[in-house]
């Protein structure tokens, strides 16, 4: 059982002020596993008093200073590097052998691109009589979600610390034991005390207490669109800068010049992957009109060759949803598509057989959707994937861009011109074609209701700075 009811403020572990106790579970099991305490505003107030008096020496470090420091929150986390992988799989229910490679990597890998970037950024240059300087903006509110949990929590922490800033962390209540663990890292790294400090709560309590505190300076969140949209007007008072990666409903453009099974199939797989609890999950397939039925039928074998399975299961399956909230929800969305027309090839509501306990979901594929309806328009973050039919290339584009949302895209073609031509005219942040990888040097971030900002790498830096002009 993990006790994390403390909270980590000016570089001491503390009780909370007022005690509030909050169960966290194993999504695999539906057991207890740990229990953390709910924060307030007025651990909120302790933790950026602590955060602004570190602000002032902190902010006026040398690169060489934060470099050094970087390089030992990095020898730390690849110290614990299996201890993370761990928390991750129990507390959101990634399978063992997906949290080791790919969720626990995302902190080693935003941590290096952090650490790459500060050796090479341009803080300062000369343009006609001025200098132009970026310098930190000051203190950070960190509110990061439980999909990805240390992905979120290192791409906002690494540039914040690379940049000179100080901050104040709100991990998922959902899923916080990873960041309980990055914090005791951040510890062992030496980080002079108040420069990051970690509330664990919910988002009425200590989200919307960052959001609106005078005395941080920007607010970096990542979530739902609709709380996305609160915290803007929660921070609109103070004026402080917001930084926002939110929802997705990213199209996957399947060509009829490609192997249409290898297409399809990893289209399906990259849908399924993490169990469809991605922002930038490929959940909306256009294939052409005249090969429809084939790719649907594709589509189903690939779906039904996914398997499922507890976390704490070696080998290549996904997990469980991360709550009975969360899968009450998907089951709904799951059941609105049904009602409004939509054909369930495989899949569909209720659990995979033998896997009563747990939030586990089956893989569903549906068929003739529109996108007007529901399971098109809305991010459902589960594994459902909708396939739509177009006419030709304009077609595929105007669905492909029909959406309030605009963080990834995915082509798939054989034709390089097409490719150059079709990316170009898709409203997303992100496109990725023929099954790409997205590196850690890359901007991550979207268009519309998707979010602002851009976060990764060097492109994560221009969050926290400020730019100053010194004439002379």
């Amino acid at each position: 059982m993990y006790d994390y009811r403390q909270f980590y403020i000016n570089g001491q572990w503390v009780d909370p002020v007022t005690p509030n106790d909050f169960a966290v579970e194993n999504p695999s099991t539906e057991e207890q596993i740990g229990v953390i305490s709910l924060g307030t505003a007025a651990d909120v107030d302790k933790a950026v008093t602590a955060a602004r008096a570190a602000f002032a020496s902190f902010g006026m470090s040398s690169r060489e200073e934060r470099i050094a420091l970087l390089e030992k929150l990095l020898a730390a986390y690849m110290d614990r590097y299996d201890e993370m992988a761990q928390a991750i799989s129990r507390e959101m229910g990634a399978p063992i052998d997906f949290a080791a490679a790919d969720q626990a990597d995302c902190g080693r890998g935003h941590i290096q691109a952090a650490l790459d970037a500060l050796k090479e950024f341009q803080f300062e240059h000369k343009k006609a009589n001025a200098t132009i300087v970026k310098e930190p903006i000051g203190v950070c509110g960190f509110i990061t979600p439980w999909n990805w949990p240390i992905n979120q929590i290192a791409c906002k922490v690494a540039p914040a610390l690379a940049t000179g800033c100080t901050m104040v962390l709100k991990p998922s209540e959902i899923a916080p034991l990873s960041g309980h663990v990055f914090s005791e890292m951040m510890h062992q790294a030496g980080y002079p005390a108040g420069v990051y400090n970690m509330v664990n709560g919910d988002g009425p309590g200590v989200g919307t207490a960052l959001s609106s505190h005078p005395d941080i300076d920007m607010v970096s969140f990542t979530g739902s669109t609709r709380a996305g949209t609160l915290i803007s007007k929660a921070a609109a008072d103070t004026v402080k800068r917001v930084a926002l990666e939110l929802g997705g409903k990213s199209p996957n453009i399947i060509f009829d010049d490609i192997d249409l099974t290898d297409a399809i199939t990893r289209g399906v797989n990259h849908c399924m992957d993490n169990v469809g609890q991605s922002c930038n999950a490929p959940t909306r397939m256009l294939v052409p009109e005249s090969r429809y039925e084939q790719a649907v039928e594709i589509a189903a074998k690939a779906a039904e060759a996914v398997s499922v399975g507890k976390s704490d299961k070696h080998g290549k399956h996904i997990g469980p949803l991360v709550s009975r909230g969360h899968f009450d929800k998907v089951q709904g969305m799951i059941q609105a598509a049904i009602e409004e027309g939509a054909r369930l090839v495989t899949g569909g509501p209720g659990k995979p057989e033998g896997l009563e306990t747990g939030h586990f979901t089956k893989p569903t594929i549906f068929a003739d959707v529109n996108n007007q309806m529901t399971i098109a328009r809305e991010e459902v973050f589960g594994p459902v994937l909708a396939m739509i039919p177009y006419r030709d290339e304009a077609e595929a584009i105007e669905i492909a861009n029909d959406t309030p949302y605009g963080l990834a895209a995915y082509l798939q073609t054989g034709d390089e011109e097409r490719a150059a031509r079709v990316a170009r005219k898709l409203r997303a942040g992100m496109v990725r074609i023929n099954g790409a990888a997205h590196i850690y040097t890359s901007p991550f971030g979207g268009y519309k209701q998707s979010g602002n900002g851009r976060e990764w790498g060097e492109y994560g830096f221009e969050d926290f700075l400020e730019t100053k002009a010194i004439s002379r």
